[in-house]
């Protein structure tokens, strides 16, 4: 069995007893609900997957999620980055400021500015509350024992909710197919600008998307939750060149992330997998 596969099955176990800690009647989460589960998530998380225990790769990586932060409006979040040892590309938020990374995200990505756009990316699902929003429809509709919502916020890779985690039920796919894809092109679009703000290129974002498209193409599987790699390309490239022109913005960081890719080969149990 996979990590991913592993953790997607605890998440959906979490979710599944979620409404012994919110209540048979809860029609909305608030924000301390949601802070509650995703540390319950967080915890299952930690059990199921491995992570990258070095502090050079994590401080890179709050470096760079915390530049970011520091740009956004007043929240109540209070946002951390940790780094999954996995070979899938991938990275995904529980809610509440929570935001992991696959060491493949960094494995393949080619400069700083790609890494920012993925984790501008998972704080603007942070920030639209695309988790808490999620989890309340599927309630709602009745598949939330069915779809692990708190994989919502998953970035990119293979079709976010497989069999190993709905169990054949393609019924709880449509139900959040009508929301998911609207989610993503949300955090796309607050990604943007963040990345701006930020000084980080939001070409970085376009550019990673390319590398997704280029591992998994443009419909690896028709149960899949985002929209085509090709048609966020296109629409993160309109976002772009709707930004006010900036030649400061920054691309690379000094060989910094070569020698983060150096030590996450030489720490990393995951299966290795070809650029």
């Amino acid at each position: 069995m996979s990590l991913r596969c592993s953790r997607r099955r605890g998440l959906a176990a979490l979710l599944a007893a979620a409404p012994l800690v919110l209540g048979a009647c809860a029609t909305s989460l608030t924000v301390d609900d949601e802070r509650r589960l995703a540390y319950q998530a967080d915890r299952q998380v930690r059990q199921e997957t491995t992570f990258i225990q070095d502090d050079v790769v994590n401080g890179y990586v709050d470096k760079i999620g915390q530049r970011i932060v520091a740009t956004l409006p007043p929240n109540p979040y209070e946002f951390s980055f940790a780094v999954i040892d996995d070979g899938e590309i991938n990275a995904f938020t529980p809610g509440a400021g929570l935001v992991y990374l696959h060491s493949a995200i960094l494995l393949n990505a080619r400069n700083v500015s790609e890494v920012a756009g993925v984790m501008a990316h998972e704080i603007g699902h942070v920030m639209q509350r695309h988790v808490a929003d999620n989890y309340v429809r599927t309630r709602n509709t009745g598949t939330l024992y069915q779809v692990g919502a708190l994989a919502a916020g998953i970035f990119g890779g293979p079709a976010a909710y497989d069999l190993a985690v709905i169990g054949g039920q393609l019924g709880a796919i449509a139900a959040l197919n009508s929301f998911t894809r609207e989610d993503e092109s949300e955090a796309d679009a607050y990604a943007v600008p963040a990345l701006v703000s930020a000084g980080y290129d939001p070409n970085g974002l376009v550019t990673f998307f390319d590398t997704i498209r280029g591992r998994y193409g443009d419909s690896s599987s028709f149960l899949s939750s985002h929209p085509a790699p090709s048609d966020r390309i296109e629409a993160t490239k309109r976002l772009v060149a709707e930004m006010p022109p900036n030649a400061n913005l920054q691309v690379d960081d000094g060989g910094a992330l070569e020698i983060i890719q150096r030590r996450i080969r030489l720490l990393s149990r995951a299966p290795k997998q070809a650029r």
